[in-house]
């Protein structure tokens, strides 16, 4: 019995840090990976000049150790078409949050 409990539990923990990992957003560009967290500058490095590129606002953003706030950029970075699909990349603070794909029309 105790070694079924053993099996399972080490089962549902592989289980959870692969799901965790599966999160991080990435997208090939050529032969380079970038990943959500990667900095804008090694974004542009790896995939080159987007098609369109624009600040879409900032938001601040506040630290529970040094109660303080500061005022981070938002930005959206377009590449694409790459076999009919956009790729849409969000910056905050210099960081790459998020990767959306659609396709176009």
């Amino acid at each position: 019995m105790n070694n079924l409990l053993t099996r399972s539990l080490f089962g549902f923990v592989l289980l959870a840090c692969s799901l965790a990992s599966a999160q991080a957003s990435t997208l090939r560009c050529g032969s380079q990976l970038i990943s959500t967290g990667d900095r804008l500058f090694e974004v542009q490095q790896k995939c080159g000049a987007p098609v369109s590129q624009e600040v879409v606002g900032s938001k601040e953003t506040y630290s529970s150790n040094y109660r303080r706030s500061e005022e981070v950029r938002i930005e959206e970075w377009v590449y694409g078409p790459d076999n009919g699909m956009y790729r849409y990349l969000r910056f905050e603070g210099g960081r790459l949050v998020r990767i959306d794909s659609k396709r176009g029309n």
